[in-house]
């Protein structure tokens, strides 16, 4: 099915979607969407995850954090410490619906700066009420395109699966989150 964010990039070269239902209301699971990213609410993926991965990054959140729940077009979401200059930027936001985010700084820096690499990558995060409203399908979405060659063969053999994991880790982490399950403090 067609999604926002869809027409971001022209012709991926990957298109990965996951998805998982959620027993709550969309409005439920929108809140823990909104405050996702570095050093904000986190990517909601398992402990163990971020702590051989992103070593420096926080716990992902366990809590509404009201002073993450503001997104607008043009807002840059860190993924990773400030010197890396690596993120995503809102793209298109429909409340509650859908959350767009675009990012051009998911190599290395140099390889940004020198012109070695090219990566744009987009993510959509979208909710669709399940049963009328008491449930939620979450979709998430990437799609990319690299240049040159060896990073397309690389990210197909490397990142596709760790997306794998990481997305499924991420919708389950929200899902948890939305459910209700967890109500540890922050």
């Amino acid at each position: 099915m067609r999604l926002p964010g869809d027409d971001l990039i022209g012709h991926p070269d990957v298109v990965t979607t996951h998805a998982v239902t959620v027993d709550a209301p969309p409005a439920t699971v929108w809140p823990w969407l909104v405050q996702m990213g570095w050093h904000r609410g986190g990517w909601y993926t398992s402990r163990w995850v971020d702590r051989l991965l992103f070593p420096a990054n926080a716990p992902s959140a366990t809590r509404i954090v009201p002073e993450l729940q503001h997104l607008e077009v043009g807002d840059f979401v860190p993924d990773g410490p400030p010197k890396t200059e690596c993120g995503l930027h809102v793209m298109a936001i429909d409340p509650g619906r859908s959350l767009v985010l675009r990012s051009t700084s998911h190599l290395p820096k140099r390889w940004r700066d020198s012109g070695v690499a090219r990566l744009d990558w987009s993510w959509a995060f979208v909710l669709l009420p399940v049963d009328g409203v008491s449930r939620t399908r979450f979709v998430f979405r990437s799609l990319w395109v690299t240049q040159p060659w060896w990073l397309t063969a690389a990210g197909l053999v490397l990142v596709v699966p760790a997306d794998f994991v990481m997305s499924r880790a991420m919708l389950r982490g929200v899902r948890t989150r939305a459910e209700g399950w967890r109500t540890e403090v922050r």
